[in-house]
């Protein structure tokens, strides 16, 4: 404990009545805890409230002693083990999964049937997105959240929840939920309760009576859907003001300000642990605290934010892990990792959004450059930290190509944002690509783009143009489609592993292990007609599930090949996440060579990110001690020889989109 920050008297009586049911070794484990994290917790209150942070801290020390009494033993005993076990999470048996519930399996129960699916694949992290109940209508794809307290109707109940999350553990799986911070539905109690005048909810919100306060902040606020939702703020009558509405007008942003806003999603986050969740992602983190002259994104107290519900949490239910939303700048994401004096304070996860984009610039490119430079760049991410990997996610790519890292390379930051927007949307003259455009802001050329990874990556394309030979196509026509098929294949599955053996936890999107396309209806469906995102959410095609190991089909070719990198990823210690991962300087363009040292060994990863035969020096492989590995995504020799010398002109073979993991493990 911190001398700093000691423990004040006046908090034991605060919890003494909420504990007093409790054993006397179940008392002092909670108590052992405050001791360890107040300090922490009061930290980051402080920084928020000032003074007035004391008062919030005793309120929410209060607030856990009550969720704690009320946990679950069967949680108090994970809870036990994850703190004994602390880097759970970066184990690398730790596989994700994220969909929607009703995309993947229609309800909460269907999920529960779905669990031996979810094994088949390794998965051992399930995120399903928005699932707490959201405004009637367009929602934001559910986070618009009208009530934290229920879940969605058509999905369950929250005793659905519990149930599932109880399953979900026996089963080795953790369950992922969203929690959205930044925003509320308009249709929220707390903002019902503010239009009809009642001053506590509306210090809840941001409100101004004139444009004076919002035209000085959007001299500097970016516009987050300039197509349907243009501007940060909307006049309510009923409020008699402008609200702060970042995203849409229905979705009003909180005033993170006021220490009420911290205690009512406390409350909410300890429901939820007591719930059987455990990861948090904070949804819209970044967003939390606005400064007048600056974007509003990622001010410094928005990890004070983060801090104290951490805290929070290590107090009252350890087993939970916070996960930051967080796609920003390639300099700015470690912060939602912990630096400085934040450093294992903040967030367990964070997506690794730059490792997303430059996968995809590869594939489009064929040349490792510019990733090689960008992903150099990257600041050390703390030890304690894990990354989310992924190759896509249930929104739209946004190309977040640092200029100054184009620059390096030779290449126009503003010119190679719109080459990748061009080719994913299909319009430049040799993609084979198929997103869809979301959000073209002519302002500053911006073009997101929404799909599958098959989609996305051409397979989609080919695999319909295959499936158009006849007996009547031409020979040589037949065989250039199968070759078109085939490589798209090869691209996806190189693409899988190299997030795979990146560390951290790999994350697939539903959908993308049975490469299915785009959903062609997507506009079909009432409140999605506008957001062409949907078309990258596919329901989950029973049919393809069938097929799933039959490697005859696409779906089967993709999904074993998954099934087998997750095996493998999971008897390696070298790709635990605490480790970090290493770009070679560029040797071929075409090859990207990254390497991890272990003390249980070492892990090379050879990924060719082109559809033609490339190489990699032997002597840096025999450098790295890999010099004639067995690939044990194959369990084959990739290269012949163990010896410089049988390397022949010092150079080894790489296959189109070939994907080499080299293992040296050591005793």
């Amino acid at each position: 404990m911190s001398s700093a920050a000691p423990v004040p008297e006046t908090l034991y009586d605060l919890v003494f009545h909420a504990l007093d049911p409790l054993e006397a070794a179940e008392r002092d484990i909670f108590l052992t805890r405050v001791e360890r994290w107040y300090p922490d917790l009061l930290d980051g209150l402080t920084t928020l409230y000032g003074d007035a942070g004391a008062d919030t801290a005793l309120t929410l020390v209060e607030q856990a002693a009550h969720a704690y009494a009320d946990r679950d033993p069967e949680l108090r005993r994970l809870d036990l083990a994850r703190t004994l076990d602390p880097s759970w999470v970066q184990d690398p048996s730790r596989i994700g999964y994220a969909a929607y519930t009703e995309r993947f399996a229609g309800t909460l129960r269907g999920v529960e049937e779905r669990i031996d699916y979810l094994r088949e694949l390794g998965v051992t992290y399930l995120h399903l997105m928005p699932l707490l109940t959201p405004r009637p209508g367009d929602s934001d794809g559910g986070y618009a959240v009208a009530d934290y307290r229920s879940v969605r109707e058509d999905l369950g109940t929250m005793e659905d929840l519990e149930d599932l999350t109880a399953h979900l553990r026996e089963a080795g799986i953790s369950l992922v939920v969203d929690l959205v911070l930044n925003h509320v539905a308009a249709e929220h109690e707390w903002a019902a309760r503010a239009r009809a005048g009642e001053q506590r909810y509306r210090d809840y919100f941001l409100v101004y009576p004139d444009r004076t306060e919002p035209d000085a902040y959007e001299e500097t606020l970016p516009e987050i859907f300039p197509d349907f939702a243009p501007g940060s703020f909307t006049w309510d009558e009923d409020m008699a003001g402008w609200v702060w509405t970042t995203f849409n007008s229905f979705q009003w942003d909180l005033n993170w300000r006021n220490p009420r806003v911290m205690e009512e999603f406390a409350d909410i986050v300890l429901d939820l642990a007591n719930r059987g969740v455990e990861v948090l992602r904070l949804d819209a983190i970044a967003f939390t605290i606005k400064r007048k002259g600056t974007d509003c994104q990622g001010q410094p107290e928005v990890h004070a934010v983060t801090a104290a519900l951490r805290a929070l949490t290590r107090i009252a239910c350890p087993a939970l892990d916070l996960k930051a939303e967080a796609i920003v700048a390639p300099t700015e994401l470690l912060q939602y990792l912990g630096q400085g004096r934040y450093t294992g304070k903040v967030s367990d996860l964070a997506y690794h959004n730059s490792l997303m984009v430059q996968v995809w610039s590869m594939l489009a490119t064929r040349d490792t450059t510019l990733a090689v430079e960008a992903l150099q760049n990257l600041p050390v991410e703390p030890s304690t930290a894990t990354w989310i990997t992924y190759l896509r996610c249930h929104d739209d790519i946004g190309w977040a190509i640092d200029d100054g890292d184009a620059a390096a390379v030779g290449l126009s930051g503003f010119g190679h944002r719109a080459f990748l927007a061009d080719w994913y949307c299909g319009a430049y003259p040799t993609s084979d690509a198929r997103g869809l455009v979301f959000q073209h802001n002519p302002i500053t050329g911006d073009r997101r783009i929404a799909g599958t990874a098959a989609s996305l990556i051409g397979l989609e394309a080919a695999a319909e143009a295959w499936e158009g030979v006849t007996d009547d196509t031409p020979a040589h026509q037949a065989e250039d489609l199968w070759t078109w098929r085939e490589e798209r294949i090869h691209a996806l599955r190189m693409a899988h592993a190299l997030l795979y053996g990146w560390g951290g936890v790999p994350v697939l999107w539903s959908g993308d292990e049975l490469a299915q396309p785009n959903d062609p209806n997507w506009d079909a469906e009432p409140g999605h007609e506008a957001d062409c995102r949907w078309a990258g959410r596919p329901r989950l095609d029973d049919a393809r599930v069938a097929e799933r190991w039959n490697r005859s089909t696409v779906e089967g070719r993709v999904f074993t090949d998954l099934v087998r990198m997750a095996r493998v990823r999971a008897s390696l210690p070298q790709l635990e996440a605490s480790v970090r991962t290493q770009v070679d300087d560029v040797d071929d363009p075409g090859v990207l060579l990254t390497h991890r040292d272990h003390p249980r060994g070492s892990f090379v990863g050879v990924y060719n990110v082109t559809p033609d035969w490339r190489s990699v020096s032997a002597a840096r492989l025999a450098e790295l001690g890999v010099m004639g590995a067995t690939d044990v995504l194959t369990d084959t020799v990739p290269f012949g020889s163990t010896s410089l010398e049988g390397a022949g002109d010092g150079r080894v073979p790489v296959p189109p989109y070939a994907a080499w993991w080299l293992v040296r493990a050591t005793d």
